[in-house]
């Protein structure tokens, strides 16, 4: 039977995904097709939407950038007459991706985002949904379960990357009389959107993995702690949670054992310092999320002082997957010490930007050129930020580096959740390290001096640089500041807030020697040390940069050679944005 599925995650939706649901409906009704229109969440296609898939009994057509004016020669020309409209379709209809984004691709986590209706669980089950929990219910004891996972490599994808079977471990092990699993969904990045995905599209995975965790460790009750900031990924987990309870998946007895389990929501307030989980328990049981010292571990003493274990969105969606493939099938993906797959949230100057599942152990280059096509505007790629604030940024001359977790720690710089922030040409790299340290100045907790404090005199230094009031030996004190910070800071916050400055200045020292020594930045992109002229064998006297000048700095007849009077120029940049014959020259 043909279906027609349409991309409704936030990415669709905002692109227009509502209205073509509704044109569909609506073009179906006219010619009385009796075609079943599902929604579905992000296939990872962002830089496509709105998708719409066609799904026949033998051939699936994607259609890509949909609109409500294309809607009606979908339905006319393919489902009435039978003739799928080639020129906007993405994947051929035998399945084989045409496409490198899909074809390059490894799904674990992403295997069922952008296939079934996320708000019904008879189309999860159909996809192996819950088999994954009633076989370690029926056929493993907690400690054959938590050797499995040790032995498929799993680590967390939350960012340290820590063995997921060890934490088990340590959280079985604990002795108590009510023990805690905790899904971390307080995705924080700049930039990231993994957590919100898989969520919003897939939210039953996440579900059946938090019941194998909790299984594993002797736990009856979970939270997820997600971001209120992610409100269709908290209503389809809402009704993913209603819907379990009614199938007695959750509660008491799930099918027909003796283990009990249940699971609710705790949305977070947007507090980045509340995904370093001990803020994060704090928040839960209602306290300011701040950070405490650790040992012990959560493991050992957690959730309103109960052995708890804490397990990001990622990880917990693997989960099930490798119970039903076997251990053996997640190891052989990947590299000797990271296992499996890695979802990347690709962002900043490329061309395909969206979710992408590789396996571990592909480049940066790969990533980059074959799975993301490229940099946008034909620009030289110049580096990856790779880790959000806590992380660091790595340059094109190491696009060769395998994404693994100690390789990438190696550069400085750390995997972290997966977001993947693609740098050109035109970057600043001192205002880029000066924005994540913005970010995480503005974030920190404040319970530590040197995060507090250190953060804001490093913040200090880099704006002193980038206005031009830069001077020798500020990138020493930089360096000395991070070195502090990183060694003095209680939480994960402040241990890696220097990470993108120190890794800027070991890779792009010259920048910051530019803008200090010379006063100008290389990537012409700091206002402050910008100077704009205009050439004379370029410009048309067409008056439109003068028009658009807020302060009248340009002057010329029309047709007459424009000039621009730097006493005037505030360097906002509209006269070489509005330009349409590139007579305006930034230096």
């Amino acid at each position: 039977m043909t279906q027609i599925r349409v991309g409704l995650g936030t990415c669709g939706i905002s692109a227009g995904g509502e209205a073509v649901y509704q044109e569909l409906v609506e073009e179906l009704k006219k010619h009385n097709l009796e075609i079943e229109v599902n929604e579905t969440g992000c296939m990872g296609m962002c830089y496509d939407e709105v998708l719409v898939e066609v799904v026949e009994d033998y051939d699936n057509y994607l259609y890509a950038k949909v609109t409500t004016d294309r809607v009606k020669s979908i339905v006319e020309e393919h489902l009435v007459k039978g003739l799928p409209i080639e020129d906007w379709i993405v994947k051929p209809g035998n399945g084989q991706a045409g496409d490198n984004f899909l074809k390059l691709q490894d799904r674990i986590v992403l295997r069922n985002c952008g296939h079934i209706n996320p708000t019904s669980i008879d189309d999860y089950i159909e996809k192996q949904g819950y088999e994954a929990i009633q076989t370690v219910l029926n056929t493993l004891t907690p400690a054959e379960l938590i050797d499995k996972i040790k032995n498929s490599g799993l680590r967390g994808r939350g960012g340290g990357g820590f063995s997921t079977g060890m934490k088990w471990q340590f959280a079985s092990q604990s002795e108590s009389d009510k023990k805690y699993i905790i899904c971390n969904a307080d995705e924080g990045d700049p930039g990231a959107f993994m957590d919100r995905s898989v969520l919003e599209g897939d939210p039953h995975s996440v579900i059946e993995g938090m019941m194998i965790g909790a299984y594993a460790i002797g736990a009856d009750e979970g939270y997820i702690y997600v971001r209120a900031e992610y409100p269709l990924a908290i209503k389809r987990l809402q009704l993913a949670i209603k819907q379990c309870n009614e199938k007695n998946f959750l509660g008491n007895n799930i099918f027909g054992s003796d283990q009990n389990f249940k699971i609710k929501i705790k949305q977070g307030a947007g507090a980045f310092v509340c995904g370093e989980e001990t803020a994060l328990i704090f928040s839960i049981e209602g306290k300011r999320g701040v950070p405490r010292v650790r040992p012990p571990f959560p493991t050992d003493r957690g959730l309103w002082g109960k052995p708890t274990c804490i397990n990001n969105v990622e990880t917990l969606a693997n989960i099930p997957w490798i119970i039903n493939r076997g251990w053996e099938a997640f190891a052989q993906k990947g590299t000797e010490k990271s296992k499996g797959t890695k979802v990347f949230a690709l962002a900043g100057k490329i061309v395909k930007s969206g979710l992408a599942e590789v396996p571990m152990g592909m480049t940066i280059n790969q990533i980059v050129f074959d799975v993301g096509g490229g940099i946008k505007d034909g620009k030289a790629f110049k580096a990856v930020q790779m880790g959000g604030p806590s992380g660091g940024c790595i340059p094109a001359s190491m696009g060769d580096l395998r994404i693994d977790y100690d390789e990438i720690t190696k550069t400085g710089a750390i995997m972290g959740s997966g977001g993947l922030i693609v740098l050109d040409e035109t970057t600043c790299m001192v205002d880029l390290a000066k924005f994540f340290l913005n970010f995480t100045q503005n974030e920190s907790c404040g319970k530590c001096t040197f995060c507090r404090i250190g953060t804001k005199k490093m913040l200090e230094i880099l704006e002193r640089i980038t206005m031009g009031d830069g001077k020798e030996g500020d990138i020493e004190l930089l360096e000395d500041l991070a070195g502090k910070i990183k060694s003095s800071s209680l939480c994960g916050l402040g241990q890696t807030a220097p990470n993108p400055v120190l890794t800027t200045i070991k890779y792009f020292r010259e920048e910051y020697e530019e803008h200090i020594r010379n006063k100008k930045c290389p990537a012409h992109n700091c206002p402050a040390l910008l100077t704009y002229t205009i050439d004379p064998e370029k410009c048309t006297g067409c008056t439109i940069c003068a028009k658009k000048c807020p302060t009248q700095a340009i002057t010329g007849e029309a047709k007459q050679v424009h000039v621009i009077n730097q006493d005037s120029c505030i360097n906002c940049g509209q006269c070489f944005d509005v330009c349409r014959f590139d007579a305006v020259e930034k230096v």
